[in-house]
């Protein structure tokens, strides 16, 4: 972006990308620091909004852990002009799409909807971000409805090894522990903690206002200063937005190896290494790699894992990104008995990248998937609204879609190979679930 936010003036608007660089995309700065990003879509039908406050579970202290998430299940219980019963038939009735999500560093409450309703869903999202009651009645029915999903949790293999490797890799820092809270912190989580939360994060310079598909930058302008006025929300016109700050240096995960034993039919595996952090650019290669190591059905891992050796029927690579501290790692499901074969397999394959990087042909297959997925990633406007909303909160950056892909071209094999090498050079991380309480020898 030629100007960032931090630098705009409340009150004026800029132009972050054209109509030649795919799709225009406009930003005002509201009084109190309030972002309204715009990307217009004339070919459809549909407006998607999103409203992304930059606070997550890694804002939390020990004694406040899950309150993000707590948050944004009572946001959805009621305001002074509307019930929770108000809120689910506005969108209901209008046959739109609403619900809300909390990550590690934001939360984010979102609507899809048909164009001409859009401002319906400008003002029900403005009413609940801006104004919730918070009632006590509704903390207590949600802390059991929370409490419910965190026994839910706890059930899934998937999300209990996630868990696990994370609070392996990072402790007891936030970035270590689940998003929702422990069971512990959730029953002793008062209202008047949530209350001090919600008014102390909540606020106009930590919020984006996003909104794709086939809309007008000064008609959204002017509904979400309308609807974002309410509980004196616009109140102080000198603040500007505040870029999201976290660690300034990177923090490496801590390596080692944990087991828990639950008595699943499967054992779940995450074998992981320290990453990248969210705006390194080698990050684009970190792509590439991850493609030809276990991110499609023609990479390395699944076919030597599943299709030569049948040992598994889940087996794919990640990467996971944050402002000073990042992942890549290896997910399996397989049965007790091949655990021992599958780990010395995927330990092969981390080896036979860090040392010989990987092959031309996996180059540009990677390449393609990257690239496609990009593009067919972009086809409707709630990923379009994401994507405006990702850059304008979390990087400071929208590059168009033609600048990312030719970053994406640019990669070379060394490029990968050198990242491979750093990347599988390092001790690594080691969490386990399944019916056993060590792995066999």
């Amino acid at each position: 972006m030629a100007v960032s936010a931090a630098q705009q003036k409340p009150g004026t608007t800029r132009t972050l990308l054209s109509e030649q660089d795919g799709g225009l995309v406009r930003r005002t700065v509201l009084p109190g620091g309030l972002r309204v990003v715009t990307e217009a879509m004339p070919g459809v039908r549909s407006a998607a909004i999103g409203v992304w406050v930059g606070v997550g579970s890694r804002d939390e202290s020990p004694t406040l852990s899950g309150a993000s998430h707590f948050l944004e299940h009572l946001l959805f219980k009621g305001t002074p002009s509307r019930s929770a019963l108000d809120i689910s038939v506005a969108l209901d009735e209008v046959g739109g799409e609403f619900n809300a999500f909390t990550a590690k560093e934001y939360t984010c409450f979102h609507a899809r909807v048909l164009d001409q309703d859009l401002p319906l869903a400008v003002d029900v999202l403005g009413d609940m971000v801006t104004s919730s009651t918070l009632a006590s009645d509704d903390v207590e029915a949600e802390r059991e409805v929370i409490l419910d999903e965190i026994a839910m949790h706890d059930d899934d293999p998937d999300d209990v090894v996630n868990n696990l490797y994370a609070e392996k890799a990072w402790g007891s820092s936030p970035l270590g522990r689940p998003i929702a809270g422990t069971v512990e912190s959730i029953k002793a989580l008062s209202r008047a903690q949530i209350a001090r939360y919600y008014r102390s994060r909540y606020v106009p310079e930590n919020t984006v206002v996003a909104v794709a598909g086939n809309v007008d930058h000064a008609t959204v302008v002017r509904l979400v200063r309308k609807a974002f006025s309410r509980a004196n929300f616009l109140a102080d016109t000198s603040v500007k937005p505040v870029p999201v700050r976290r660690g300034e240096r990177a923090r490496r995960s801590t390596t080692g190896e944990v087991v828990v034993s639950r008595p699943f039919e499967q054992v779940n595996l995450v074998l992981g290494v320290n990453g990248l952090v969210r705006t390194d650019d080698r990050r684009y290669a970190l792509g590439v790699l991850n493609a030809a190591l276990g991110g499609g059905t023609s990479s390395r891992l699944f076919q030597e894992v599943r299709e030569h050796r049948g040992l598994a029927y889940s087996v794919y690579s990640y990467a996971a990104h944050y402002a000073d501290a990042g992942a890549f790692a290896v997910a399996v499901g397989c049965l007790p008995s091949k655990v021992t074969e599958v780990l010395a397999v995927v330990r092969g394959e981390l080896g036979s990248l860090a040392a010989d990087g990987i092959s031309a042909e996996e180059l540009e297959r990677g390449k393609g998937q990257l690239r496609g997925g990009l593009v067919l990633g972009l086809e409707d406007s709630a990923s379009r609204m994401a994507r405006i909303a990702k850059a304008e909160l979390l990087y400071d950056e929208l590059p168009s879609l033609d600048e990312v892909i030719r970053r994406v071209d640019d990669v070379t094999l060394d490029d990968v190979a050198t990242l491979a090498r750093n990347l599988f050079g390092q001790d690594q991380t080691l969490a386990v679930v399944g019916p056993f309480d060590a792995l066999p020898a």
